[in-house]
């Protein structure tokens, strides 16, 4: 039994696994997305499964796993439990799930391993408790040494105050910085199509969707991957032309640029025209001790609020916000292709439509640079846009320099991006549809990427 966790609705990766596992001889019963414990539960016993696969994408699904982990233990149920998705490891199964659970639980690092684990969690035989036993001793021991090692580390692991972090902040002259001024302010919705975004597409993604590692165009050469590559990519551009051709879907961007200024420390104040404060966001700053640069560390330690100007320079800055989609009709074509029991192109189609909204996400971002003028002159080739070469950045809510996903709130209230463009937040701040993406727009000259 697969699941994709509470609050939570990407699918990819279940899916692939779905097919791998029942390429291979399994049943697959698949419970679909947003699924509460609850539900898995009963399930788990209306079918008596013998393994359960938990996915999540976003980092609250991994709290939600702790979660379903819990509630199985209450109820006496002691089956295997996989948990996979983009934000699972290894290391964060062996601390924080393991540990709310009796049973085994463990960590599928890619789909191609499902298979090789469910065999070893399930023996030969259903019915070889001794086998079982064994394998879920083992996977135990394990993830409790690396607990242990982790936790040492942790105990060791020194992180400054606030007010030490602060005083290692980015450092500029707000009196000489360029500071641009957008030509308009407010919130603005774009359409666009497909075929626009087609020279902003970034392919490497898709094939990581199917553990084919590398980077495109190199990785159609490549002596492992190459011919599997090839085909993937064939495959995805035949999609594609079908979906520009047929109109499939229709993409919609909004954006927003509102005046802002910070208290000097990690709060940035949204204001309107009139420089009323709108809505107030804290950055997280970094706070890991580095004593010394060293392997390419900078002791300086930021937050994205450094890059916007404190209201004491008495200089007017601005902030953007940005939610992007693919639209709202990729789940009706892949249930479409499901129905004709077409698994692959269901797939495929929504990896595809991952790739179209961060598309989306870079074709807005290269409109709001020319807005702010400095884009005018980039002359970037699509390699130069995929390596990020142009002055700004566009974190999102859920990565490393703003690690919340509560940001999206406040990016939502802000632009009504809801009632605009009919993106919805879960009650984990998953973004519905799923081929959707969101973030700021920083335009500081020295603005980076960061880990908070």
């Amino acid at each position: 039994m697969i699941a994709t966790v509470k609050g939570d609705v990407h699918d990819i990766g279940k899916n692939i696994v779905s097919v791998i596992l029942q390429c291979n001889g399994y049943k697959v019963i698949d419970l679909g997305v947003m699924v509460p414990s609850s539900k898995i539960i009963a399930a788990l016993r209306e079918h008596d499964a013998d393994i359960l696969g938990l996915s999540g994408l976003i980092t609250p699904s991994l709290d939600e796993m702790a979660v379903d982990l819990q509630e199985l233990e209450r109820q006496g149920l002691t089956l295997p439990v996989l948990v996979g998705g983009a934000t699972t490891s290894g290391l964060h199964t062996a601390v924080k799930l393991d540990p709310c659970y009796s049973g085994a639980v463990e960590h599928v690092i890619d789909a191609s391993r499902v298979v090789e684990t469910c065999s070893r969690l399930l023996g030969s035989d259903r019915d070889d408790k001794v086998a079982r036993a064994q394998a879920v001793a083992s996977l135990k021991k394990r993830y409790s040494g690396t607990r242990e090692e982790y936790l040492a580390k942790e105990r060791t692991r020194v992180l400054l105050s606030t007010e030490e972090a602060r005083a290692r902040k980015f450092k500029c002259d707000w009196s000489t910085i360029d500071i641009p001024v957008p030509s308009k302010t407010g919130v603005f919705d774009w359409a666009v199509t497909v075929a626009e975004l087609v020279p902003y597409i970034d392919w490497s993604p898709l094939f990581w969707a199917w553990e084919l590692k590398g980077l495109y165009p190199a990785i159609l050469e490549h002596p492992k991957y190459g011919e599997q590559a090839s085909n993937l990519y064939a495959d995805a551009q035949k999609l594609l032309e079908r979906i520009i051709k047929e109109n499939w879907l229709k993409p919609r961007a909004l954006v927003g640029f509102f005046p802002a200024h910070t208290d000097g420390g990690e709060r940035v104040s949204v204001c309107d025209r009139e420089g009323k404060i709108l809505e107030t966001i804290e950055f997280e700053r970094q706070r890991h001790a580095v004593d010394t640069e060293a392997d390419g560390q900078s002791t300086t330690r930021f937050s994205l609020a450094d890059f916007i100007a404190p209201q004491a320079a008495g200089r007017s800055d601005h902030i953007g916000f940005f939610a992007v989609t693919a639209g709202h009709d990729v789940e009706r074509f892949s249930q479409n292709f499901l129905r004709q029991h077409d698994d692959y192109n269901s797939i495929l189609l929504k990896a595809v439509a991952d790739r179209i909204a961060e598309a989306a996400a870079e074709w807005a971002h290269k409109r709001t640079r020319d807005w702010f003028g400095y884009g005018l002159n980039e002359n970037l080739s699509e390699a130069d846009l995929r390596a990020e070469k142009y002055r700004g950045i566009r974190p999102a809510p859920g990565y490393p320099a703003c690690p919340s996903h509560a940001h999206k709130a406040k990016i939502w209230q802000l632009m009504q991006v809801k009632e605009r463009i009919g993106i919805s937040l879960t009650e984990s701040h998953m973004m519905n549809p799923a081929a959707s993406v969101s973030g700021f727009y920083f335009h500081h000259p020295s603005a980076r990427y960061f880990r908070a």
